[in-house]
């Protein structure tokens, strides 16, 4: 949920006559507010320094620690209102506190990224993208403590190739629309695969058939070969 005075609207900076939207609103991840967090924390022990020395001089440690919680709240809130915008047409940062400064980048330009994740940032989950650009933008060559990396570096290189679309909207949607129906006919040949595979089992399991019979009125015997020239005893010969 956005806080209200501490949210860059980055919305406001679309050009929405024209079909732009937004892709991925990335936000510095924490790591890049770690050290302000303990620059704050800091300000506890000098606090306790007034305990040690002399009363009429009790001021001092209480500026300094007081000067570094609005050092640290400052860099905080910078950090808060640093955003690195994705977009179906170009990539923009918006950044800055009191004064807000935009760099943006056509997809067009882009000629390179890449993606430099330290061992530190591979345990926290964040790293630093580099740009290549055909003309670098001060303020959109480096932008630092992305978080998931790799996933967002596929979500621009997937914005560049949706780029030879035109970058409609419409065209996003009929792209989306082509593989959501190439997923579907996928698991659907899958599906009857299956079905044939299960099939073909059920019939290697069936049993062989038996001899013949001969159906009568009341229940089914073998069929009897009555000679006439049958054996008999030889008593009965003469």
């Amino acid at each position: 949920m956005a806080v209200p005075g501490l949210d860059p609207r980055v919305e406001r900076h679309l050009i929405s006559d024209e079909g732009e939207f937004v892709v991925d609103e990335v936000r510095k991840h924490w790591a890049a507010v770690a050290g302000a967090i303990l620059e704050a924390l800091a300000a506890i022990p000098v606090l306790l320094l007034i305990a040690w020395i002399p009363s009429q001089m009790y001021w001092v440690p209480l500026l300094l620690a007081l000067g570094l919680v609005v050092h640290a709240s400052w860099r905080i809130l910078g950090a808060r209102m640093d955003r690195f915008v994705i977009t179906n047409m170009r990539v923009f940062r918006v950044h800055g506190i009191l004064t807000q400064n935009i760099a943006t980048m056509p997809l067009a330009r882009i000629l390179d990224i890449s993606v430099h994740r330290p061992l530190i940032g591979r345990v926290l989950g964040y790293g630093h993208f580099v740009f290549e650009s055909a003309a670098q933008e001060q303020g959109l060559r480096d932008i630092r403590f992305v978080p998931r990396p790799n996933e967002r570096g596929l979500t621009i290189q997937r914005v560049i190739q949706r780029a030879g679309l035109r970058g409609s909207s419409q065209a996003w949607r009929q792209e989306d629309e082509r593989r959501e129906r190439e997923a579907i006919a996928r698991s659907a040949e899958s599906q009857a695969a299956a079905q044939a595979a299960q099939s073909a089992q059920t019939a290697a399991m069936q049993p062989p058939p038996g001899p013949r019979f001969e159906t009568g009125d009341t229940a089914e015997f073998p069929l009897e070969d009555h000679n006439a020239t049958a054996e008999m005893p030889w008593w009965r010969s003469s």
